[in-house]
């Protein structure tokens, strides 16, 4: 459904708010409680502009609301959008290494803002026009880092400097590789460029992945990924993480 090219022209009538399942108890909390105190992957529900009144029932996903999603966009047309898009702040990641886990799995390049507290904060600022502009928006993930040791042990190309680094995820989320690195003083327009450049390589590039075998073969080669909170689902909504036998860190 995600895919589906109308459903990402409707999805821009909304807020999309996509909450990291496994990073605290917070999160999960959240989950739980569009679910009936029951813990599962992922949760979905459409909640009114003042962050509380839910407008639809929560389940799964959108489809197990209503079969057509033009029926969740009808209800985004009973909101008239006050704001200025420049104006949003830019989606950041709790760690550098869910932000390089997640890209992989959205088969997304990674733009990583590096530098002290004062530049990434200015830097984030200006470059709103550029995270927008309908040439590369929902193309990206994006992070913000001002601790360098945080990110560079990853990296097969090193770079500790602060800058904009443009990076390509590696197939299991564990390690990615510098494609292009900018200075923070460079320009919007050249910016932009770099991006669709590095957007246009990495698709021409990267085939889409599928689910199955892409974990049968992380299993495989014994790929595992560090969670914030123990893997695993409590679909009796007992409070307790329904452990499969083995099971410890996820595999990717």
């Amino acid at each position: 459904m995600f895919s589906d090219p109308d459903v990402i022209k409707a999805s821009r009538k909304f807020i999309c708010v996509r909450i990291d399942s496994y990073e605290s108890e917070e999160n999960q909390k959240i989950v739980r409680s569009h679910l009936g105190g029951r813990f599962e992957n992922t949760a979905f529900c459409v909640i009114a502009p003042d962050g509380k009144e839910r407008l639809t029932r929560s389940g799964r996903g959108p489809q197990h609301i209503y079969r057509d999603f033009d029926d969740i966009v009808a209800i985004a047309d009973r909101y008239k959008s006050r704001g200025d898009i420049l104006n949003s702040h830019i989606p950041d990641f709790n760690s550098f290494a869910l932000a390089l886990n997640v890209s992989s799995a959205d088969q997304k390049i990674l733009l990583l803002i590096a530098g002290d507290e004062d530049e990434i904060v200015a830097a984030g600022k200006r470059i709103r026009s550029v995270v927008w502009n309908k040439n590369v928006m929902g193309r990206f993930n994006y992070d913000f880092e001002s601790d360098s040791s945080s990110w560079t042990g990853p990296l097969s190309s090193k770079s500790k400097g602060s800058g904009f680094h443009l990076i390509r995820p590696g197939e299991f989320g564990l390690e990615g590789q510098i494609v292009m690195s900018l200075s923070l003083n460079a320009s919007n327009s050249n910016l932009l460029k770099a991006m669709v450049v590095a957007n246009r390589d990495y698709a021409k590039s990267t085939k889409k992945k599928i689910y199955s075998s892409h974990v049968v073969e992380g299993r495989r080669q014994g790929k595992r990924i560090e969670m914030a909170v123990p893997f695993g689902e409590d679909r009796d909504g007992d409070g307790k993480i329904d452990h499969r036998a083995g099971s410890g860190n996820r595999k990717r």
